[in-house]
């Protein structure tokens, strides 16, 4: 064996020497690079997979913010809050994670009212007033929104897509009318401002963040709704849903006990108390049977409010819900007061009868301010009550009459009377077979029936007349020549009225609608007429502003119907008071 093999055999048996004497670690090691190969692998897949999902619920975000009016406010709203968008599948995943934050910011607003009332100093009497008036309109947005996560919780299962939608529309409208309901309070005067400023920024964030929620929601059972129909044309070769279908039928609402039922089909409706200013009663006042009555009631409970004049005023909340007023008719039972802006009251709370609680209903009754044409806003009757409805009843004021303020609403045969802005406020209101009578204002005023304030085109809100006369009482008659007036002018950017089916007297100017300042609003908002007769019902001198239109569709016009607007073949029947639920 030569030198070179003999020294590459010794290194050979060397190496298999020490590769046997460590054989044991060279193994260990080996499965230690093994495990940690396989745990970098593991990491580097978890990472891809959670790097997926961000990217995939960023793009859900994205998509689904794509649909409302403050796009890039939705997403850093969103991104802004550690965990907020984890786990986003769906629009749907969306809209709830908006409204969850929406409700936190909420109650933040809630503490920041509070903090203001207890270390403001020389707060003047309406601004305490408007104060109280945002810390009751922050509690109903509160209350507004945990409904609207659970009803979303439960879409589309619960209920019907139609009843869904409009439920979830009605109440997103109602919080963003809410915001701005706090910020109008602080309105009146210069001095106000300073009060104003000091909440603008949160109302804001509330008001932009509910704005989105409702366009998401717009979008996704519009959608829904759009491919029923779709889906049902195939199948049937019908392009209705089961609600447009039914309209024509009246149905009992869902939360109408059997013996609720009962009660209003018979001729007469048994009272649960009775109010008697002269003691023959349960009680002698009005507010002392509301105060009285169940909280969060199911089952209708009826007030009877006998024959009088009832100096009160009187406040519904939102707990006492299903309360109904009986009068003895709207000429002998009367609840009058007389705040007013002018004395140091806010628009809102200005109100002789405020009713809040869902289901409200008053039959037989006036409600009136009587503070006069120099007390500026003073309102008689202000509705922020869902499913409401009066029957044979008076509102009697002058400027800012009846506030419909917030949610849908049902007026039939009563008689509304005022000057300036007399019925104005942001719900979803329909007056059918109603006397709205424009009254004798101050020297050098005009006379506005309507100011719509709806702010967001996608709420489901506006003023509906229909099938009404429109005329003036006995003391402008005479003088109407002096005083101008108009069916109305627009509050807010997207106001919406629709008067149709109506009798419109001489009362009306040929302009038949007035700006509210310069041209604000004029492209925005939407005021229709539709098949309206008498004197002042010629369209051929109206303004032509590209927000107005004469209605000459029936489906266009019969959106605006009670069966339609305000969803009234679930729940008008419910009411015992005359409606139809179509043109």
């Amino acid at each position: 064996m030569s030198l070179e093999k003999q020294s590459l055999t010794t290194m050979q048996q060397s190496h298999t020497s020490i590769f046997k004497k460590h054989k044991k670690l060279f193994l260990s090691l080996f499965a230690s690079l093994l495990l940690v190969s396989a745990v970098v692998a593991i990491v580097a897949g978890v990472n891809s997979n959670k790097n997926n999902d961000d990217n995939s619920s960023h793009t859900i975000l994205k998509t689904a913010c794509s649909t409302t009016r403050y796009p890039e406010y939705c997403v850093s709203a969103l991104t802004s809050v550690p965990g907020a968008t984890a786990n986003l599948a769906t629009q749907k995943d969306v809209i709830e994670a908006s409204l969850n934050l929406t409700t936190l910011a909420v109650e933040k607003n809630y503490f920041a009212v509070k903090k203001l009332i207890a270390k403001t100093k020389n707060l003047t009497k309406r601004e305490k007033c408007a104060l109280h008036d945002c810390l009751e309109t922050i509690d109903e947005t509160l209350d507004e929104l945990h409904e609207a996560i659970e009803d979303l919780k439960e879409y589309p299962l619960k209920k019907t897509l139609v009843q869904h939608a409009d439920d979830l529309k009605t109440l997103m409208s109602s919080a963003i009318t809410n915001q701005e309901t706090c910020l109008d309070g602080f309105s009146h005067d210069s001095a106000d401002k300073v009060v104003r400023d000091a909440l603008l920024a949160g109302q804001i964030h509330v008001e932009k963040m509910c704005s989105n929620a409702l366009a998401m929601i717009t979008n996704l059972t519009d959608t829904d709704i759009a491919m029923e129909k779709m889906k049902m044309a195939k199948t049937t070769g019908i392009r209705k849903l089961k609600e447009e279908m039914e309209n024509d039928e009246i149905r009992w609402p869902e939360w109408l006990s059997a013996g609720d039922r009962r009660l209003l089909q018979s001729s007469s409706v048994t009272p649960n108390v009775v109010v008697a200013a002269d003691g023959s009663g349960n009680f002698k006042t009005v507010s002392a049977a509301v105060a009285a009555a169940p909280s969060k009631s199911t089952s209708r409970y009826v007030i009877r409010i006998k024959a009088g004049v009832y100096r009160e005023n009187v406040d519904v909340p939102k707990s006492k819900t299903n309360i109904m007023f009986l009068g003895d008719g709207r000429k002998n039972t009367i609840i009058t007061a007389s705040r007013n802006v002018v004395d140091g009251s806010t628009t809102f709370n200005s109100a002789t009868v405020a009713a809040v609680g869902q289901g409200f209903l008053a039959r037989g009754v006036t409600f009136q301010n009587t503070a006069g044409p120099s007390k500026h806003q003073a309102v008689a009757l202000r509705v922020g009550a869902d499913l409401s409805a009066f029957y044979d009843c008076d509102m009697l004021a002058y400027q800012d009459t009846l506030y419909v303020h917030s949610n849908r609403q049902f007026y039939i045969n009563c008689l509304i009377a005022g000057t300036v802005d007399f019925i104005f406020g942001n719900a979803a209101a329909v007056l059918q077979d109603c006397d709205i009578h424009a009254r004798r204002p101050n020297s050098g005023q005009k006379n506005m029936l309507t100011a719509q304030g709806r702010t967001d085109p996608n709420q489901n809100t506006g003023i509906v007349i229909q099938k009404c006369r429109i005329g003036a009482t006995s003391d402008l008659r005479p003088v109407q020549s002096s005083f101008p007036t108009y069916l109305g002018r627009p509050w807010k950017e997207y106001s919406r009225t629709v008067v149709m089916q109506s009798a419109i007297s001489d009362v009306i100017v040929p302009a038949g609608w007035h700006e509210w300042t310069g041209t604000f609003a004029l492209n925005t908002l939407y005021y229709g007429e539709y098949q309206n007769s008498g004197a002042g019902a010629g369209t051929s001198r109206r303004v032509t502003w590209k927000g107005f239109k004469v209605i000459t569709s029936a489906t266009e016009a019969g959106g605006f119907t009670p069966g339609n607007f305000i969803a009234g073949g679930s729940w008008l029947r419910g009411t015992t008071f005359p409606f139809s639920l179509g043109l």
